[in-house]
């Protein structure tokens, strides 16, 4: 294994592979079980989170430890959390719902499905009436929409060449194989193929795909009878594009056939915390989303479900959180532009997709000795791997601190 990276090694022999191999030894009290008969050793290993990657988050802790130990402290601009207040509009909505005793809906109030079509007609250009269902945050429907479409084992997904890596993980919750591609030529004749997701503006580059692009991907996909999600949680947030939603009239002729769209309100209203998404499209396919969710509990919360209506039907909340990360946005282009990196993409959304031309661990590795965290590109996908990922979800003190530290010579 000679001239593997530390951390491909601890992939190799991390915590997943040496708990397969310490519990094919020992049962649950430790207990060598060798010499038993198969059916004796009980089963100690689940087929279901066997068939998934290793969390990547947890191959950060070195790095994170490190940066942890700066002087000053740790500047966090890796996994993109917000650190904002939640809008004193949404808190009053949510606190006034508390007494909530009943089951809510999983459809959605009729309030909530009013505030969802209505902000999907004014923000994406959706006209006529789509389908329209709230989520217990976005990244719960991105694991499980395979599943709950009907994808199976055989089928494909394709997912972007470089992307949120639960795309993945929900194409291997179904048993299906993954594709990654841009192009949908490169993808072929696949009759296998059953869902594609596309992601603008995208995480981790923010990077915006033309209307044109989002009208070939959703004619090619009807041409088969293949379903389009767009996850859009970050439509909100254009800085130097205004990125175009896969609902809209331009894109789908008015028609929502085999189209969805995913949408978080994490990012543009702070309510991470929350758990708050919602989706959008096609209403036969809503239709079928619903009837296994009511089965499977997947109820957004009644407090949950009123505070979304207060930041859909506000605007002014956005406008002012959009105005920091702006200004966030800035200082942190600026100061890794002098320090020698390059900045790819980053039209929009929460991050800098920034390189400094090297393995993308050494770049971490370079930042964390300087107290600041980011992301790995090769967290989202093999294409990635001489990028870093830089969030603008810190404080302006945070931000600022970052910015001081980057005007260090990048010598070591």
């Amino acid at each position: 294994m000679e001239g593997l990276h530390e951390r491909e090694l601890r992939v190799l022999r991390g915590p997943r592979f040496a708990r397969w191999r310490l519990q094919g030894r020992q049962d649950r009290e430790g207990r060598d079980v060798r010499g038993r008969p198969a059916a004796a050793r009980g089963r100690t290993l689940s087929a279901l989170s066997s068939a998934l990657p290793d969390f990547p988050w947890d191959l950060l802790e070195p790095a994170k430890t490190l940066a942890a130990a700066h002087p000053d402290g740790i500047v966090d601009l890796s996994v993109g959390t917000p650190v904002d207040p939640v809008p004193a509009v949404v808190q009053e909505a949510l606190s006034a719902t508390s007494d909530s005793p009943g089951y809510p809906l999983t459809a959605g109030t009729p309030a909530l499905r009013a505030a969802i079509g209505g902000w999907l007609a004014r923000a994406c250009g959706t006209s006529g009436e789509p389908g329209v269902l709230p989520t217990i945050g976005s990244k719960e429907l991105v694991a499980w929409l395979p599943t709950l479409l009907g994808v199976r084992p055989g089928d494909v997904v394709v997912i972007p060449s470089v992307c949120y890596p639960t795309y993945e993980v929900g194409a291997r919750l179904a048993g299906a194989e993954v594709i990654r591609s841009d192009s949908l030529t490169a993808v072929g004749p696949d009759r296998r193929v059953k869902l594609i997701w596309i992601n603008s503006p995208s995480n981790p580059t923010g990077r915006v795909l033309p209307t044109e692009h989002l009208r070939k991907v959703v004619d090619w996909a009807r041409e088969r009878g293949v379903t389009v999600v767009s996850d859009e949680c970050y439509l909100s947030l254009g800085w130097e594009t205004t990125p175009v939603s896969v609902l809209a009239d331009e894109v789908t002729g008015g028609d929502h056939t085999g189209v969805l769209a995913v949408h978080s309100l994490s990012k543009r209203s702070n309510l991470a915390g929350y758990r708050a998404g919602f989706v959008g499209g096609d209403p036969a396919l809503v239709a079928e989303l619903l009837a296994v969710r009511k089965h499977a509990g997947m109820i957004v919360p009644a407090p949950v479900q009123a505070a979304m209506i207060a930041a859909l039907t506000d605007e002014t909340h956005v406008a002012d959180q959009r105005a920091r990360y702006a200004a966030r946005r800035d200082t942190l282009r600026a100061a890794l532009t002098k320090a020698g990196f390059e900045i790819s993409h980053s039209e929009a959304g929460l991050y800098l997709w920034a390189t400094r031309d090297e393995d993308c661990w050494a770049t971490v590795d370079r930042l964390a000795r300087r107290g600041i965290l980011a992301a790995p590109g090769a967290f989202y996908g093999p294409a990635a791997a001489r990028h870093v990922r830089i969030a603008m979800t810190a404080t302006d003190e945070r931000v600022a601190a970052a910015a001081d530290r980057l005007a260090e010579p990048f010598t070591d």
